[in-house]
């Protein structure tokens, strides 16, 4: 029953995309738009299915980026966040600090970081990092935040220590909204690294993005999108399988909410 209610409830995602791309379909094909400038469906796909070796390495050197950025943004989030909350003075140093740096278009950081860093993996990792760090470090003080004051009380009462009420309360409380902005942070690390590969580097899915772009090849250019948006998914996913493995009580918060 409720794998069919599951199923149902995706009927209407479903069915917006399948007409998004018919439309595409019938403006492509029908001769509305040139078809150098939006290829049909079908020209996709057999860009997709013929340069598939060639987005795949590319993709691998993007993902590696990608995770790498993403895991230095998550520890230093966790870090920074942790600390913050534990200490007042430093909440108020740092986080109208945090909110300006969100300010900072990302394409105006990429060519320092190439100046300063060069052409190699460097530059792409930092600047994905510098993209995942802000939703994990907000998402986790909104976390902190969340604890019951009364059940801190309460084990304080019960002689417990300031890690012991971190350990136990305060930071599992925090692991939902943990999950909620790693999820976002997830999607902005492919495109993190994406960016960065425009202004400088010799592969990945951004390098083969600009040849394809100068060459006017959109049929591959919409080819690329579409692998970006499926490792984005990917990741998202991920990072929703992790999230039901670490905090398994909230399955059972659902089901006590269905019934």
């Amino acid at each position: 029953m409720k794998k069919s209610q599951s199923i149902i409830s995706k009927l209407p995602a479903a069915a917006a995309l399948v007409l998004l791309v018919l439309v595409w379909l019938l403006v492509s094909e029908g001769g509305l738009v040139p078809e150098f400038l939006l290829p049909s469906p079908v020209q996709v796909v057999q860009a997709l299915a013929h340069d598939a070796p060639i987005l795949l390495k590319n993709a691998q050197v993007t993902l590696i980026e990608a995770f790498w950025g993403l895991g230095a943004g998550v520890i230093s989030a966790l870090l920074l966040s942790t600390l913050m909350h534990r200490t007042r003075p430093i909440y108020r140093a740092f986080y109208p600090l945090l909110v300006i740096t969100q300010t900072i278009p990302t394409i105006a950081i990429a060519p320092l970081l190439v100046l300063w860093m060069g052409f190699g993996m460097a530059p792409k990792v930092t600047l994905v990092a510098l993209t995942t760090f802000f939703p994990v470090t907000v998402s986790l003080l909104e976390g902190y935040a969340s604890t019951d004051r009364a059940a801190a009380d309460l084990l304080r009462s019960m002689g417990a220590s300031r890690w012991q009420v971190f350990r136990h309360l305060e930071f599992p409380c925090a692991l939902s909204y943990f999950f909620s902005g790693l999820r976002v942070s997830a999607s902005y690390a492919v495109v993190g690294a994406v960016i960065s590969e425009w202004l400088g580097g010799f592969e990945g899915l951004g390098v083969y993005m600009t040849r394809v772009k100068k060459a006017y090849a959109f049929d591959k250019m919409f080819a690329v999108i579409l692998v970006i948006v499926a490792v984005s998914l990917g990741l998202m996913a991920l990072v929703s399988c992790l999230r039901r493995l670490a905090c398994p009580w909230e399955a059972y918060e659902k089901i006590e909410r269905n019934d």
